[in-house]
């Protein structure tokens, strides 16, 4: 005799509700004995006035991925330059930051996934400081014991590339560009949403590749080397063109290096195993996927990438060429959606780089060719630069400076809420 068990089958959509019920209620019941305990400690004191220690971070660094160290560093640097006691949470085990030797910034890891945003949603904090998207939709909530939240974006492109919803729940929004100012209020204003504040703050993460840069010698001699470096999802080069892309690099006799982004070998494995099978590496292909990026970027000579916001770093550090392919980019499940403005990506692109279509794979060896000798490309670079890189090679001093200000503002609006009681 069997039994069918499939009444009791969980959407995915309906398990992740139940999930964020189930940590509201844990929420609640730590915020209970919590209370209950400091009311217990004042009985058994018999009234006496104590003088609890708090247990309140002053900040909390908190990334759910190791590849976000390369921007969150300069910032620690900072922090621990200025002797402020900071906690960098992380849902890495093989976080770079967990082998760092601050006396200021202690790493902390959390554990994976939902252990991680449980932890996270039960914090006692003053200033959380993240780059993680969706603070208050998905498993991660806005803890009732942190007083402030500020999103830090990870690439020099637009904020309404998030998933829809992102940023909505965030304090405040560090920006880089005062285009993504103006995204972030139309996004407001249509969602009837609070006023963030948005600092200009600048990129931590490019100021430190272009500092390396300008500290690291000249790479040696090499052949003409192309890296594809796309993003991920269903309108991604991968995706779309995965085995005719890599099939006209190859004929270009050009060393090509590809490096999938992250993500993909964690949601579009099973894509990624196939064309790792069937193109291995070899004399003329390498597969990347080091955490920094910084070298091979360095070697690569020219670009290939669709939306992702490497092909920023790339050109505007490094100060190369790019070429970007149409993708027919689905601004369905981004905030992208919702409004009708152009994106500052997607109309930049045209400006610094070569677009390539399938009408034109055929001659690819052609565009990489005239692409890398296009001074008007130069040009544009230059114009984009200014357009969405605010205060160059001072982005984590300003960071910082707001951080600590906004903090130092909150302990004062506590205090006298405390007097007027």
């Amino acid at each position: 005799m069997f039994l069918n068990f499939s009444f009791i089958y969980i959407d995915p959509g309906t398990g992740s509700m139940l999930f964020t019920i189930l940590i509201g209620v844990l929420s609640a019941a730590a915020y209970f004995l919590r209370n209950s305990l400091m009311k217990l400690r004042f009985i058994f004191s018999l009234g006496k006035q104590q003088k609890v220690e708090s247990d309140t971070i002053p900040f909390v660094i908190f990334t759910d991925s190791k590849r976000y160290w390369n921007m969150f560093q300069p910032i620690c640097d900072e922090f621990e330059k200025r002797k402020q006691q900071v906690v960098y949470m992380t849902a890495s085990p093989d976080d770079p930051a967990l082998n760092e030797k601050y006396e200021h910034v202690s790493a902390e890891f959390i554990g994976s996934g939902n252990i991680a945003f449980a932890r996270m949603n039960m914090l006692k904090a003053d200033v959380v400081l993240s780059t993680t998207p969706g603070v208050d939709v998905y498993q991660w909530k806005r803890s009732t014991n942190v007083k402030w939240y500020a999103h830090i974006l990870h690439a020099a492109n637009d904020v309404i590339a998030y998933r829809m919803f992102g940023i909505d729940y965030y304090d405040a929004v560090m920006v880089s560009g005062e285009y993504q100012k103006k995204q972030v209020r139309l996004m407001e204003e249509m969602r009837h949403l609070p006023a963030k504040e948005l600092p200009l703050i600048g990129l931590p993460h490019m100021d430190m590749l272009r500092k390396r840069l300008l500290e690291s010698k000249d790479s040696a001699d090499h052949p003409v080397t192309v890296l594809l470096a796309p993003s991920w999802g269903a309108s991604s080069i991968l995706n779309r063109f995965g085995e005719k892309m890599i099939d006209a690099l190859l004929k270009t006799g050009y060393h090509i290096i590809i490096r999938p982004h992250p993500q993909s070998y964690e949601s579009e494995k099973a894509m990624l195993d196939g064309l790792m099978d069937k193109y291995p590496a070899g004399d003329k292909l390498e597969w990347d996927s080091s955490n920094d990026n910084f070298e091979v970027l360095q070697r690569s000579d020219i670009l290939i990438s669709d939306y992702s916001g490497v092909i920023f770093d790339f050109s505007l550090v490094f100060d190369k060429p790019v070429i970007y392919a149409d993708t027919s980019f689905d601004k369905g499940p981004y905030d992208a959606w919702w409004l009708e403005d152009e994106m500052w990506t997607f109309s930049t692109l045209p400006k610094i780089g070569r677009q390539l279509t399938q009408d034109n794979f055929e001659k690819i060896g052609e565009l990489i060719a005239s692409s890398l000798s296009d001074s008007e490309l130069a040009k544009a670079r230059d114009n984009a630069r200014e357009e969405t890189w605010a205060n160059i090679g001072r982005a984590a001093e300003f960071a910082v400076d707001y951080l600590i200000e906004k903090r130092q503002s909150l302990l004062e609006e506590q205090d006298a809420e405390k007097e007027s009681a």
